[in-house]
């Protein structure tokens, strides 16, 4: 894949600036931009109580900002070639600053999701307009075995750092406080663009004629349906309330008017050919099995250790430096086999792939109510490895099989699954299982609690309930695991099966026509030996 001619040094800093730090200031702006998101889902539960709403309306905001982030990617590069990467970032950052006091002051749903949407939106902007000035840096090769991994880190390590910083500025202060700290380093950044940053062109700047803005605005409606009968199917019992028909009904005709645009306009917002590249559908289906099993430790692990082990929020969140040091670990294991070792991408998808099973297999077994927290670091750890490695290699491979013309347009496809409903999905269906395997084991368990049992004739009821409730909750927790481990192994020979089934393979396999005269030809023979017999 070949982008447009870019200076391989980075011409937008003003000459007093050492070329030796503005790598190092580019990062730390996209860094900044990464955490600076419309919602920060650790603070989940204090902005429940403090706004008054419920816990599905802010995962809905939350939800909404990684919609944005997904859905900007095809126009990155026309809104780079338009502006200047001074006059973006003179931008974004009070715009950011604004949609972090809006979060702060408005216990409005509407505008809350809007401005996450925004939110997210001009983050990934800001973080790909960074990341964009120090490819040529970085590799001035474009080798994106190595530039990806450098992406990667940082988004998804500040992913792991920004629950750290929220839980822990929460923790003492107030949730408020993330955002005040947010806004403060937007003003860093903003103040670094006005007095270092220059206006410099490498090429006449390009209009922004020709964008499907409605197309657009009808594909982010289809997404925010789709979150919207996930996250709330639990609240409103699915389809027997009519706001989840009314969240479907929506959801279908956004569908159908984008899918109409995207065959009938002459420019659409995502083309038809970007949908149509080689093994494009198996990706989007290994995204969508990866956030399935990724929510495991979102909804079943949380469920566990808040409810059983009862660990308060920092025990629970210092977990994010086990798994972002799994998340170093596996960056700099997929730098050494794509650029050292120069392997191939099945082995790095098997192996991300193992590790996200072996964390299945890992909590299967080590569920207890007595479990110290030191058990959970190696899990932890293998969630980042395995995480991180998959998102490289299989990001690295899409950009060997897609021209630089469709290359951001693939990307926001795989974000409909990867950062669009693919997490609320994945939390839907274990919510959905834990439900059913909590009841049915909760009846299971108390067929012996009636007063002619003696056992329980001189213990509290609220005790023995208790128990039988916490023996559920393991039960049920133990049963859901052991379903995912059992998933995992079978993803894994798909992909072991995979990797041996060729078209030449397959052509040397008999044909139906030929197995039908074997079968005639030796069935008899088989019968009439076994009769003698």
């Amino acid at each position: 894949m070949s982008g447009p001619n870019i200076p391989k040094r980075i011409m937008m800093f003003r000459d007093f600036v050492p070329d030796t730090i503005r790598v190092g200031l580019c990062l730390l702006f996209a860094l900044i931009f990464q955490f600076s998101g419309g919602i920060y889902l650790s603070s989940v539960s204090q902005m429940v109580g403090s706004l008054a709403l419920k816990q599905e309306d802010i995962m809905m905001a939350g939800y909404a900002s990684f919609v944005g982030m997904t859905l900007i990617f095809p126009i990155l590069f026309r809104l780079k070639f338009r502006f200047t990467t001074r006059s973006i970032l003179i931008c974004i950052c009070p715009l950011l600053i604004l949609c972090n006091l809006i979060t702060i002051h408005t216990a409005s749903l509407p505008l809350l999701v809007i401005t996450c949407f925004v939110a997210g939106a001009l983050r990934m902007w800001g973080t790909f307009e960074c990341l964009s000035n120090v490819q040529l840096s970085i590799t001035p090769t474009r080798n994106f075995g190595v530039f990806f991994p450098v992406v990667y880190l940082i988004v998804l390590g500040s992913i792991q750092l920004s629950g750290l910083v929220t839980v822990y500025l929460g923790y003492w202060m107030n949730w408020h406080y993330m955002h005040l700290f947010i806004v403060a380093l937007l003003l860093v950044v903003w103040l670094c663009a006005v007095l270092i940053l220059r206006d410099f062109r490498f090429m006449r700047p390009l209009p922004l004629f020709g964008i499907d803005w409605i197309g657009g605005i009808l594909w982010a409606i289809f997404l925010l349906s789709v979150i919207f009968v996930l996250e709330y199917g639990k609240f409103y019992d699915w389809f027997d309330s009519s706001y989840i028909w009314t969240g479907v009904f929506f959801l279908v005709i956004s569908l159908l008017l984008s899918l109409y645009r995207m065959f009938t306009w002459r420019h659409p917002y995502l083309p038809k050919e970007a949908f149509l590249y080689r093994n494009l559908g198996s990706l989007l289906l290994l995204f969508l099995l990866l956030c399935i099993f990724l929510s495991t430790p979102t909804v079943l692990q949380n469920i566990y250790t808040g409810s059983i082990l009862k660990y308060d929020v920092l025990n629970n969140i210092s977990l994010n430096w086990w798994n972002l040091g799994g998340t170093v670990l596996g960056c700099v294991l997929t730098y050494a086999w794509h650029v050292h070792w120069h392997g191939g991408f099945r082995t790095p998808i098997f192996v991300g792939f193992a590790l996200i099973v072996a964390y299945q297999f890992f909590m299967y077994f080590v569920i207890d109510p007595r479990m110290n927290i030191e058990w959970l670091y190696l899990p932890a750890m293998l969630r980042g490895a395995g995480y991180i490695i998959l998102y490289i290699s299989l990001t690295v491979y899409v950009s060997s099989i897609v021209p630089f013309q469709h290359f951001f347009h693939v990307l926001s496809i795989m974000g409909f699954v990867r950062t669009g409903f693919g997490s609320v999905m994945g939390g839907a269906i274990m919510e959905r299982m834990l439900q059913y395997s909590l009841t049915k084991n909760t009846q299971l368990l108390s067929i012996t609690l009636d007063p002619v049992n003696r056992a329980f004739s001189e213990i509290p009821f609220s005790g023995i309930y208790g128990e039988l409730m916490q023996q559920s909750l393991l039960v049920s927790l133990k049963e859901i695991y052991g379903w995912t481990c059992w998933g995992g192994v079978v993803v894994l020979l798909v992909i072991l099966a995979y990797r041996f089934i060729t078209v030449r393979n397959i052509s040397r396999l008999p044909g139906m026509r030929h197995l039908k005269q074997i079968m005639k030809r030796e069935l008899p023979m088989l019968w009439k030996s076994v009769v003698n017999r």
